[in-house]
This record gives structure tokens, sequence and C-alpha cells, in this order.
């Protein structure tokens, strides 16, 4: 059995391999790429995109979402995502129903 010493000087070696062949590999597509666009003669505007540029993320559509519960004493609010608020709990842990609360 292998002792944590010779484990953790394992992993670090793998990491060091890991990190290596990604580096490599990463090279490697961008040799292919470079010479793929010097046989067919394109350019970083061919592709759409700015030299250099990283591609964004997808954003989330961010639009906010109707209220379907609704405390009518205090008049907060609850689209029904996420978790439910506290004053919802409150209210549904001292025996009210969640249709009560339905817009």
């Amino acid at each position: 059995m292998a002792s944590l010493k010779d484990l953790i000087a394992q992993r670090e070696a793998l990491d060091r391999q890991i990190e290596s062949t990604q580096q490599q590999q990463r090279a490697d597509a961008v040799a292919k790429v470079r010479e793929l666009m010097a046989e067919h003669g394109l350019t970083a505007a061919d592709l759409g995109t700015k030299a250099g540029a990283k591609p964004k993320p997808a954003k989330g559509s961010g639009n906010k979402v109707a209220a379907k519960y609704r405390n009518a004493a205090t008049g907060e609010a609850w689209s029904g995502r996420g978790l439910q608020p506290k004053w919802l709990k409150a209210a549904l842990a001292s025996g009210r129903k969640l249709s009560e609360f339905t817009l």
C-alpha cells in the first residue's frame, strides 16, 4: 500500500502531465486551424470573430417573472421560483395553504 506522501507525489506528477498534454493538444489544434486558414485564404474576419477574442458566455433571459403568490396583509409577493420566502414559509407552517396566496 502506497503512503500518503507517495500518492500526493503521483497526483502532482499526473497534474503536470495533464497540463502538458492539454497545452500540446491546444497548440496542435491552433496549428491545424492556421494551416487550414492559409490553405483556403481565410482571415479571422471570415470566421465572424475578432482576432484573439474569446466567445462570450451565454446569458439567461434575465427577465423578471410575474408574481404568482401574494401576501394580502403586507403586499409581499413571490414568483414561485427559487426558495420560498420567509413570510410564506411561516404562513404555511401555521397551517395556511399555498392556494390562499395565489393571485
